[in-house]
């Protein structure tokens, strides 16, 4: 009876010590997640902030141009009025001129410079204008690509950068493929798909998929090199994009290595950065307009 006792009383022990247990794992996974989704919290709202300087900046830039076309405008009204200077008195000095026996081809000269100076600012001018036009364009456009990929950027699968002047679709490669691999993972494809959609409804736009990879050397019989790695994985990228209805002639694929890194690739967090694939907005060759001399 004794013995009996003594294991009920073992075994409710080794119950209530379970129960505990579960519940302090359930307590530690919960401060786990509570922990991830402040981070991921603080995370999205640094992306934000880095869009936001990013259309700052472009804002700056507009404001810029607005102050030489604001000048332009000042120096081109000077000269209109010199030239009608000129001309009045070109025509009340002929006759001093003339008994004077000065000839008038040096006042002919110097109002043929003027009206050359004033054709040229009027070009510049107008080129001024054209840079201006194309800057607003690209802020709306990149207002509209962060728009379009605001619910994947959220889920933290992508984010648009702007970088020299080109708006910039980046993915990680760590998610989409596995390491040393060129072949897109199941969760890759659904998020390579989903950016697809998004691209076909721009098809009078093209789009550069670009490879890249940190610098830790490969050398297999199939990629000897990070150039054929990242080259494969943009093609890859290129075909998924394709069965997403992307018109293939508005899209190109190009392997960089690890020859344009964004991070040094100094530590496994900056390595990581450095492993992406890149979707790059062509810009059309009107918004490659520039001032001359400039």
């Amino acid at each position: 009876m004794i013995s009996r006792a003594r294991g009920a009383f073992i075994i409710g022990l080794t119950c209530a010590s379970l129960v505990g247990c579960v519940k302090k794992e359930l307590y530690t996974q919960a401060l786990a997640d509570l922990q991830f989704e402040r981070n991921r919290s603080t995370d999205l709202a640094r992306k934000l902030q880095a869009a936001q300087n990013d259309v700052a900046r472009i804002q700056a830039e507009m404001r810029s141009r607005d102050g030489k076309i604001e000048e332009a405008n000042v120096a081109q009204a000077e000269l209109i009025r010199k030239l009608d200077e000129i001309s009045v008195m070109n025509v009340a000095l002929q006759d001093r001129l003339k008994s004077a026996g000065v000839s008038l081809d040096q006042l002919s000269t110097e109002k043929g410079s003027l009206t050359q100076a004033l054709t040229d600012m009027r070009k510049q001018l107008e080129e001024l204008r054209k840079q201006q036009a194309a800057a607003e364009a690209r802020v709306a456009q990149f207002q509209e690509l962060i728009k379009r990929f605001q619910k994947l950027a959220d889920a933290g699968k992508l984010k648009v950068v702007l970088r020299n002047g080109r708006m910039v679709i980046e993915l990680p490669t760590d998610v989409l493929f596995d390491s040393g691999k060129a072949e897109v993972r199941k969760e890759g494809r659904d998020t390579l798909a989903e950016v697809g959609k998004v691209l076909a409804a721009m098809p009078d736009r093209q789009f550069q998929v670009a490879g890249h990879t940190d610098n830790v050397a490969i050398s297999t019989p199939k990629f000897p090199s990070n150039w054929e790695l990242s080259t494969a994985r943009a093609v890859e990228v290129v075909k998924i994009f394709i069965d997403a209805k992307v018109l293939a002639k508005n899209l190109s694929a190009a392997g960089y290595g690890e020859f344009d890194p964004v991070a040094a690739n100094d530590a496994p967090e900056t390595k990581q950065k450095n492993r992406r694939i890149e979707v790059t907005l062509v810009p059309n060759l009107e918004e490659f307009v520039r001032v001359p001399g400039k």
